[in-house]
């Protein structure tokens, strides 16, 4: 468990004593081998980190000035890198908000997330960011549901949300009905899909029906797919079939789209290709010469570059993509918490009752049935990368 609080400066420092503090902060930094922090905070506030990078036996102390906001991640096994980089997020949030209502404890659902669950209740955290896996966040669900305690989860997957549970995590369904939507404004009504045979299959499958009928298009039919190589190829060859189509949807990631192009791109004219939110944790897209012109919808990435650099000067290493997670999470508590007397329940009302969020993945909003509306962009696959196609609404109508 790694725990970090901060704490309100008591009164102004005279110059002498300013002076003073910040040359013991530089001993301090010199001796400890230290990072400085690369942005600058005008007056420069004392060293307020206060890291314990494992949990000690017992209960935590009692924190009188501070409510607690547990991180719910995997920080052992295969996932330990994705869930630490979520937590390093997280407490960065903090640091760069200077939220001084709040102390953040990450707790290992590697361990098992009911029992990382129990933990963070046992010490008094009234607020839960996390789980990452759906999975989890049906084991977690009932038990900070029965402790009034609400859940942010990291995951995508929508049928875990409602009733104190949120999904942070973009759906699929978000994407594709954005870049359906932006596909039909360019003049496409005739659609066609293929998807692969299981559970992100069938939710981006139904996602797609809806996206059409919304944007007023026609489905010309819809192949699922095993993934082999034979099995592909037969698919695609069964929506060629169904008739000419102006955009097709693959939604696989970029991979196991690049080996379905040729078949669904060999007829005249060839349709547009359209992908999901897949593409956008994709290192190189434009790697790909068969997606290229190609378009998916995803949170912006404007913001991204700066939120990169500030975790690279503290932890030295590249966040993953889904860090920002964990940092917009920590933007939207911190927001709230200047409502939230300390020791009593997170004002959960006021999660769904805001117009909307700015984060690093632009504006979000909560909405009752603990889903998160994301203002998403339309990126287009080129030779050297993605450009913006349609850029992300500004908030919400």
């Amino acid at each position: 468990m790694a725990s970090l609080s901060l704490r309100p400066q008591a009164r102004w420092l005279s110059p002498g004593e300013l002076m003073r503090l910040l040359a013991l902060a530089l001993m301090a930094m010199v001796i400890a081998g230290c990072v400085p922090r690369t942005r600058t905070v005008t007056p420069p506030p004392p060293p307020q980190e206060e890291v314990q990078p494992t949990r000690p036996i017992g209960r935590l102390p009692a924190d009188e000035t501070r409510n607690r906001v547990a991180v719910l991640v995997p920080l052992s096994g295969p996932n330990a890198a994705l869930g630490q980089s979520l937590l390093n997020a997280a407490n960065l949030a903090l640091l760069d908000t200077g939220g001084q209502r709040i102390r953040i404890t990450g707790y290992d659902t590697a361990r098992g997330a009911a029992a990382a669950a129990n933990e963070a209740l046992e010490d008094g955290n009234a607020l839960f960011l996390g789980p990452l896996l759906a999975e989890d966040v049906r084991a977690v669900a009932p038990i900070a549901r029965s402790a009034g305690v609400p859940v942010l989860s990291f995951s995508n997957d929508s049928s875990v949300g409602g009733d104190g549970v949120f999904v942070l995590g973009l759906s699929p369904g978000q994407s594709i009905n954005r870049v359906v939507a932006f596909a039909a404004s360019r003049g496409m009504r005739r659609f066609g899909a293929l998807v692969p045979t299981g559970t992100y299959g069938q939710r981006a499958g139904q996602a797609f029906t809806a996206a059409v009928e919304g944007a007023q298009g026609s489905m010309v039919g819809m192949e699922s797919y095993s993934r082999t190589p034979a099995d592909m190829r037969a698919a695609a060859g069964r929506l060629n079939g169904h008739g000419r189509a102006d955009a097709v949807l693959i939604a696989d990631g970029a991979q196991g789209t690049a080996a379905l192009v040729p078949a669904v791109r060999g007829v005249s004219p060839p349709p547009r290709l359209l992908g999901t939110e897949l593409w956008a944790t994709e290192g190189d897209l434009a790697a790909n010469v068969g997606l290229r012109g190609g378009w998916f919808a995803a949170p912006t990435d404007a913001n991204f570059g700066a939120f990169r650099t500030r975790y690279r000067a503290r932890y030295n290493a590249n966040p993953f993509r889904l860090a920002s997670l964990g940092y917009d999470a920590v933007l939207l508590a911190v927001r709230i918490a200047a409502n939230w007397p300390v020791g009593r329940r997170f004002p959960a009302r006021e999660l769904t009752e805001s117009t909307g969020f700015a984060g690093v993945d632009g504006v979000f909003r909560l909405r009752r049935d603990g889903t998160a509306e994301r203002a998403l962009e339309v990126r287009e696959v080129g030779a050297t990368g993605t450009t913006v196609a349609s850029p992300a609404p500004r908030g919400f109508d």
